[in-house]
């Protein structure tokens, strides 16, 4: 499910082509991590994000990041409710680290991510366990399979 709370009027729909798209192609084993941004071809925030957040995938080379769009990719999505853009999902393997509204500012994804990052697999374990809210987010943890499928 998602709410359309871009404050943005929706541009032409072949602007955004291939809006779900995998940044990093996909090898033979998944990344161990997934960052995932989760936005709508209509959203003019969405799409001043998306440069940085391209730039973002070149520099961790070691994660798959992914474009999606809501509205094309619903279905996949589950029941993640999307309140506001960008919304990002990170996971390790199936676990979800993140989940939720991001200032549209590319350092505090990358001050994110080197955190999760250089935290060890039962570090992000314990991370991802630590709250009611991140216990919650765990039921999301198949998101990368589906939109691999």
């Amino acid at each position: 499910m998602y709410h359309r709370t871009c404050p943005h009027a929706p541009p032409t729909p072949d602007i955004f082509h291939a809006m779900t798209s995998s940044i990093h192609p996909s090898s033979t084993a998944p990344a161990e991590f997934f960052v995932a941004c989760l936005c709508a071809a209509w959203c003019d925030t969405c799409r001043e994000y998306r440069a940085g957040f391209e730039a973002l995938a070149a520099h961790f080379p070691e994660a798959e990041f992914r474009w999606v769009d809501i509205e094309d990719e619903a279905d996949r999505l589950g029941d993640i409710d999307v309140e506001n853009f960008p919304t990002l999902l990170i996971q390790r393997d199936e676990r979800v680290l993140f989940l939720g509204v991001m200032l549209p500012q590319h350092g505090l994804l990358k001050r994110l991510l080197e955190t999760l990052f250089a935290q060890s697999v039962e570090e992000s374990r314990r991370y991802a366990l630590a709250t009611s809210e991140r216990q919650a987010w765990q039921q999301h943890g198949g998101v990368r399979r589906r939109l691999a499928a």
